[in-house]
């Protein structure tokens, strides 16, 4: 594979040649097709699609999220976004400081590797490097008065916090997958709930994935998403929620297993996932063909 080639089948896949979405069937089988998205462009740049680089049908000029707001793009972005959300055919967690949308079918594994696996607990303000105090009492008036907006929120917590103090809360738990935005607009008229109840078959899910099963999954979604990348590409992308050394010791487990092979390029050895190109599998399925192979059964429970 030529690097020239790679680019190609990377801007194909993420809708960057001139095919940009138009519909919200479009918007959904393009999540569902990479997996996983940013929102918006960052700086620098992770490997990884952007929604509104799909939409745009280019990787060219686009807006950030901070200057979206101006942008034609950027309004249809968030109209498409809203909608994804509400019926539940994305999820949303924050990764790189920006929203990272992840299918469906694939957000059980993210909460799996991500969050504690206690989806009714806040994140316990008393354990060193935890939640703080507002976040605690924050999450408990999101699960007793929820779904809320941030006017409702500011209202429950007693009128006088403040935008900041209320976004750094809000950061905390949605970054330990304990909320989530439920609905989305241009004008800050979000609305939060509690994950466990927003998307409670998914967080079930999640609970009972093993971290081996669930890192082997979004690696091998990842490789299908960027269609070919080096060891180093991986671990940078997945040293943002783990360990570099777990992250290479399932690269090398799934070469072993075959599931992943080399493929020589012109100044790199890349990683593919086997047979990818040609058929390219949902994690559900790598995992129930692997079987016990090449990552755990489930926790009972």
């Amino acid at each position: 594979m030529t690097e020239l080639e790679l680019r190609h089948l990377r801007r194909e896949k993420w809708r960057l040649e001139g095919e940009p979405i138009r519909t919200i069937e479009e918007a959904r089988e393009f999540v569902d097709s990479v997996g996983m998205c940013l929102v918006y462009p960052l700086r620098p740049m992770p490997l990884l699609p952007t929604l509104i680089g799909a939409i745009a049908g280019t990787d060219q000029k686009l807006p950030t999220q901070k200057t979206a707001v101006n942008d034609p793009r950027g309004i249809q972005t968030e109209e498409l976004l809203a909608r994804l959300l509400r019926e539940k055919s994305v999820h949303e967690a924050r990764l790189y400081a920006d929203s990272l949308l992840l299918s469906a079918q694939l957000f059980p594994y993210f909460y799996a590797l991500v969050s504690d696996r206690k989806p009714k607990q806040p994140i316990v303000s008393r354990a060193p490097g935890k939640g703080s105090p507002l976040s605690e009492h924050l999450f408990r008036k999101l699960e007793e008065k929820g779904p809320l907006s941030r006017a409702q929120l500011q209202e429950q917590l007693g009128g006088a916090l403040s935008e900041a103090a209320l976004d750094r809360a809000l950061q905390e738990l949605w970054i330990a997958l304990k909320v989530t935005r439920v609905d989305h607009s241009m004008e800050a008229k979000d609305r939060w709930d509690v994950y466990y109840r927003w998307a409670p078959e998914a967080v079930n899910e999640g609970v009972r994935l093993s971290d081996a099963e669930a890192l082997s999954a979004l690696i091998s979604k990842y490789l299908d998403c960027v269609v070919a990348a080096t060891p180093d590409d991986i671990e940078t992308f997945f040293s943002a929620i783990t360990s570099r050394t777990r992250v290479a010791e399932v690269v090398r487990s799934l070469l072993s297993a075959r599931e992943f092979t080399y493929t020589p390029s012109e100044t790199r050895t890349l990683i593919t996932v086997a047979h990818s190109i040609a058929r390219p599998e949902s994690p559900r399925a790598q995992v129930d063909r692997r079987g016990a192979t090449s990552a755990p059964r489930r926790r009972n429970g």
